[in-house]
């Protein structure tokens, strides 16, 4: 619980600060590669690759699912110790947390990924010579797409990253076309946490269940924006707005389930659990923005389907 607790805190502080994070890179343009016959050498954002990099560090367990998917897995030598997915991903004991520029500079990484420039680690990092991509956290599906054509011009895989993004963009599409519409939208609440943190509409998260015409009932407890699209809700809120579906993404890092979610005091009188419309998500899917958001999307094509028109 505490590990968890932690680890939205951090997710919220991220939030709070992706406006500077993303505009380190998305000022600039989004990939200049030289007439050479390999692509080198190619600028991206802030950085410029001279040969195509061979021996990657990858601190964003988002970035390390792009790269395995547009194949440049076999570049990657070394993952921070939140990457879990490909399993055979080079996973380390490096912090994307804590980044350690040290720790980094001793894998010899001829570049380095990382979400968010925690520690002032790209600075750090060019001390040493070492050029380091930011990817950020994106906000919609246009953000995933545009950070895997960026990472497939800065691994040479860019035909690779453009069919992957195609791949994605009509899956999803085809999952959402195959949810009939409602004459009443459903609302819902998605919990990050037993902390009642939650994602408004305005979050990647948000946007997806937007697909769908869904109502975010956190929309209300962040109205203006302040808490950067991650609100904290109390019990009473929750209960008050009465939404009509529950969506746990703190299912494996926190154990809460449909019977946890029952047996809350004031709960019961909740349509959603009053009827059973409660849907664990996999934590750690729902947590990124790569390559199996698709697969987020039909986890929460499924769970709508299953309420009643």
């Amino acid at each position: 619980m505490q590990r968890r607790r932690l680890l939205t805190t951090a997710m919220v502080a991220t939030a709070l600060a992706l406006a500077g994070c993303a505009g380190q890179d998305t000022d600039e343009p989004a990939a200049t590669p030289a007439s050479s016959a390999a692509g080198f050498p190619v600028t991206v954002g802030a950085v410029t690759l001279e040969a195509r990099p061979e021996k990657i560090v990858s601190l964003s367990p988002t970035a390390t699912e792009m790269l395995f998917a547009i194949g440049a897995g076999p570049q990657v030598t070394a993952v921070d110790d939140q990457s879990n997915h490909p399993a055979d991903a080079p996973k380390s004991d490096l912090s994307g947390f804590k980044p350690n520029a040290e720790a980094i500079a001793a894998k010899d990484p001829d570049l380095v990924v990382v979400s968010n420039d925690t520690e002032n680690i790209v600075a750090q990092l060019g001390k040493l010579s070492i050029p380091t991509f930011v990817a950020p956290a994106a906000t919609t599906l246009e953000d995933t797409y545009a950070q895997l054509g960026d990472l497939g011009s800065l691994t040479g895989h860019r035909a690779e990253a453009e069919k992957t993004g195609a791949d994605m963009a009509t899956r999803i599409d085809e999952i959402v076309k195959s949810v009939p519409a409602r004459s009443r939208p459903l609302s819902y609440f998605y919990e990050l946490g037993p902390d009642l943190y939650s994602a408004t509409s305005k979050t990647f998260i948000g946007s997806i269940f937007a697909k769908f015409g869904m109502t975010n009932v956190a929309d209300a407890a962040d109205a203006s924006g302040s808490f950067g699209g991650y609100p904290q809700l109390t019990q009473e809120a929750v209960v008050k707005a009465n939404p009509d579906m529950i969506f746990l993404a703190d299912s494996k890092c926190c154990q809460q389930s449909a019977a946890t979610v029952k047996a809350r005091s004031g709960w019961s009188a909740v349509t959603a659990v009053e009827k059973g419309q409660i849907y664990a998500l996999d934590d750690d899917i729902a947590s990124r923005w790569g390559p199996r958001t698709a697969d987020l999307v039909q986890a929460v094509a499924d769970a709508v389907g299953k309420v009643p028109a």
